[in-house]
């Protein structure tokens, strides 16, 4: 049993101190609370018992690690928190003994706006469970004042409305004010020489912004450690306000320099379908960038003083994806024009200390800025890459591997090209280490994307495929699995994921499978009230949940699932006695704003369970039914109600999944390509407890590469059921609701079906059927979800951070 970091005796001392709290916080006794006040108060004592370890967690010269990203999605972190501190039944008991419900409060939690997908989550599993295996390790983000969007449905159609998160205060951050430092825009370079001949440069003019950082605890398992997540928000450096435009009534005038500013911390991701958008998320990724190494460098200066060459010796700047890819010159650039450093030096530190993260295997998805309204915007910034980018020019020739062309490698790996600055370049030249997030994408990455690199500097990649913290994906997500799992094996599994192996005991246990389908029952029930709340659409908690959520993009192929529905509901009218396991097929996700394919299948979505769901003929066999506004909250939900983890990505596009993992982690079976980190769970489980369709990698690029595929054959060769699908988008089938789908269908007949939707169709229908043909066999299909759980605890990111201290950091 771990031993926990106590902060509560007992309960009657948790009562005092929330009474106490209660009345400091509000001037209210704890009868007279609201239930959101309720949660406020008690979020803001757990969260002081945090801030008072934050000084003391760290008492010796640790290497520290400091990660940088544009996301980090935390979720609700109360249950969480809670959890970690061993205190969740005590507090749960004595609210109940106070007249109250723990589990009613930690609702009352907003999801925080500070992250949107699997990049996000990532990030946050990773503080976690740095937090747990005791590095010093620091998240470096952005506080934006509103998430990326509220996710309303109407009329089928997504809507996005502000996703006010602030609006009642966030009680785990502190703001600290003496921390804030300046970061300049829009400036100029002048050029200084002295009497020796010697010169430097200096930026001057251009708008100031004071970045103010806020602190959130992160708390580890068994509160022995926490660190902190540290976030940026942009506010004006000077009071630049314009009195004789107030006077005279224009207030936006008088307000406009402020307005301008706090604009680069307002948003998650603004629209950058427009140069305002691509300009002001340009702004966000230099603002936390420049802030965090200032700050870095600051309290690295006051422990060790000016021993910069020491730098990548105590101090690791690790960027996830190319959003913080200025890292490097910028370290370069604080080092050379405000610490004195030579040139080479501070590229050889930067290199020493700066290490990368790739999440993307597609060369069109990696980060592209016109070099114009970089230089514009970042005029010594650019300065620095620039001079880089012919150094690694004129060096080339030396890098070359045998037999490779300058030219072509030139074109594939300089940093300035066609008039971009190319930010996975960037970020590739100046870290020490580059990985992938699942061996197949590491793979990939190595053979296509950066091949010219990893012929170059083979030694400069490797793989650590991603984790999840199973604490929150599992033992908060899903209490009655939980508990069933801890009263066979103890608890030693939320220390040491690698425990849940002791499960595979219980594969044949009738008792713990007849128990598993208790738990499944609750969690489905808890699932289906909350689709009626949000949706209106009611389950039948008797039927298997299929499910798929994440992020929508085309690559992930939602549209399939929609085929794979269709083809079901078609031959359910062509045939009434055509029998298959009635199934609900739950999706959730968010498209981004300016992602109008995306768009149009969450319409799609919506349309087809208006045709199911209102449709006696077939609702008693099929449903569907689409979850508003994903995020880590219902997510939870989701994942410890689901039957079937649908990942069906076309194989070579996913860099990993983390849905997989923590729906594999809850008992769902895997239906799915191998692609990402899908190929790793079908080596862990085996194949009798996945089922895998479609495509592999290599066929995919060999079908890609023939130029052989056309998908008016795939219509034409299969009129009676592929070709049928896409008439229907177009012919009124599905046009009640919101009109027909003419976009979705030319980008499969027009655009030739680019993900290969059709090409993987049959042999994805095929897999499902075999699949849930499985499901009336409660006992056997129990033993497939418990051994998928028990061999879930590889992809604990306990695991993965252990890799990359390993391998990466060297801590």
């Amino acid at each position: 049993m771990a031993t926990y970091q106590q902060i509560f005796k007992d309960k009657k001392d948790f009562e005092e101190q929330y009474r106490a709290a209660c009345q400091a916080e509000l001037g209210k006794t704890f009868e007279q609370c609201s239930l959101l006040e309720q949660f406020q108060v008690l979020a803001k004592l757990v969260a002081s018992k945090g801030n008072a370890q934050l000084p003391v967690s760290h008492t010796t010269d640790e290497k520290k690690v400091y990660y940088f990203s544009l996301e980090f999605l935390i979720g609700p972190l109360l249950d969480n928190y809670l959890i970690n501190y061993g205190a969740r039944d005590l507090v749960a008991d004595a609210m109940k003994d106070m007249g109250s419900d723990l589990d009613a409060v930690c609702r009352q939690e907003v999801d925080p706006g500070l992250g949107n997908g699997g990049l996000g989550r990532l990030a946050a599993c990773f503080l976690a469970s740095m937090a747990h295996n005791g590095i010093a390790g620091y998240g470096n983000g952005m506080r934006y004042r509103y998430g990326l969007f509220h996710q309303d449905i109407e009329g089928g159609r997504q809507v996005e409305t502000t996703d006010n998160w602030l609006a009642n205060g966030f009680p785990w951050e502190t703001r600290k004010d003496a921390s804030a430092v300046l970061v300049r825009f829009n400036g100029h370079v002048v050029r200084h020489e002295g009497a020796d001949g010697k010169y430097w440069f200096t930026e001057e003019g251009g708008d100031l912004v004071r970045a103010v950082p806020y602190d959130v605890p992160i708390i580890g398992y068994a509160g022995k450690v926490v660190n902190k997540l540290r976030l940026w928000s942009a506010e004006p450096a000077s009071e630049d306000f314009d009195l004789d435009a107030f006077n005279d009534g224009d207030y936006a005038k008088a307000n406009k320099f402020r307005s301008d500013v706090e604009a680069i911390s307002t948003i998650l991701y603004p629209n950058d379908a427009g140069e305002h958008g691509r300009l002001l998320r340009l702004k966000q990724e230099y603002l936390f960038v420049s802030a965090g190494l200032q700050t870095i460098l600051r309290t690295y200066e006051k422990q060790y003083g000016p021993k910069w060459e020491d730098l990548g010796k105590h101090v690791c700047v690790h960027t996830n994806d190319t959003h913080p890819a200025m890292c490097g010159p910028e370290l370069m650039r604080i080092l050379v024009d405000e610490k004195g450093v030579d040139f080479d030096l501070a590229f050889k530190i930067a290199h020493e200390t700066v290490s990368f993260t790739n999440h993307t295997v597609m060369p069109e998805a990696l980060e592209k800025w016109p070099i114009n309204t970089f230089r514009n915007l970042l005029p010594r910034l650019y300065m620095f890459i620039e001079e880089i980018d012919r150094r690694w020019r004129d060096g080339l020739s030396e890098k070359l591997a045998e037999g490779a062309n300058w030219n072509d490698v030139l074109r594939n790996t300089a940093i300035l090209w066609d008039g971009q600055v190319r930010m996975a370049n960037l970020s590739i030249i100046f870290s020490h280490s580059v990985n992938g997030v699942s061996a197949l994408h590491s793979d990939i990455l190595k053979r296509e994307t950066f091949h010219d690199f990893a012929q170059m500097e083979p030694g400069l990649f490797n793989n650590k495929t991603n984790g999840v913290t199973h604490r929150r994906f599992l033992r908060e997500a899903n209490p009655s699995y939980s508990k069933i799992i801890t009263e066979a094996i103890g608890e030693g599994w939320l220390n040491d994921a690698d425990e849940l192996k002791k499960l595979e005991a219980f594969e044949s246990d009738a008792s713990f499978l007849s128990s598993m389908d208790e738990a499944k029952k609750v969690n489905k029930e808890r699932l289906a009230a909350y689709v009626k709340e949000t949706s209106g659409i009611v389950l039948d908690t008797n039927m298997v949940f299929d499910v798929q959520v994440k992020r929508f993009h085309a690559y992930k192929r939602q549209l399939l699932s929609v085929f794979k529905v269709l083809d079901l509901r078609n031959r359910i009218l062509d045939d009434p006695n055509f029998e298959i396991q009635p199934t609900a097929f739950i999706f959730s996700g968010k498209a981004a704003q300016s992602y109008t394919f995306a768009k149009e299948v969450i319409r799609l979505i919506n349309s087809l369970a208006d045709v199911v769901n209102n449709d006696f003929r077939v609702n008693e066999k099929i449903r569907v039914a689409f979850v508003p506004n994903f995020a880590v909250s219902n997510a939870q939900y989701i994942y410890s109600a689901a039957d079937i983890s649908e990942q069906i990505s076309l194989a070579g596009t996913e860099a990993s999944g983390t849905s997989n993992m923590k729906l594999m982690m809850n008992g769902a079976l895997t239906l799915g390509t191998l692609d990402g980190s899908n190929v790793e769970i079908s080596e862990l489980v085996g194949p009798e407890n996945i089922k895998i369709f479609g495509m592999k990698t290599e066929e995919v690029e060999e079908l890609q590469r023939s130029g052989r595929y056309y998908a008016w054959d795939m219509y034409n060769n299969d009129r009676g059921r592929t070709g049928r699908i896409v008439d229907q988008l177009t012919d009124g089938t599905l046009a009640n609701l919101s009109g027909n789908f003419e976009s979705v269908h030319d980008h499969l007949m027009v655009e030739n079906d680019p993900y290969l939707v059709m090409a993987d169709f049959h042999s994805y229908v095929r897999a499902w059927e075999e699949l849930t043909a499985g499901y009336s066999d409660r006992a056997a299909w129990n033993k497939s979800a418990l051994h998928n759980t028990a061999n879930a605890g590889f992809f604990s990111s306990d695991r993965t951070i252990a890799e990359y201290t390993a391998d990466i950091w060297h801590i």
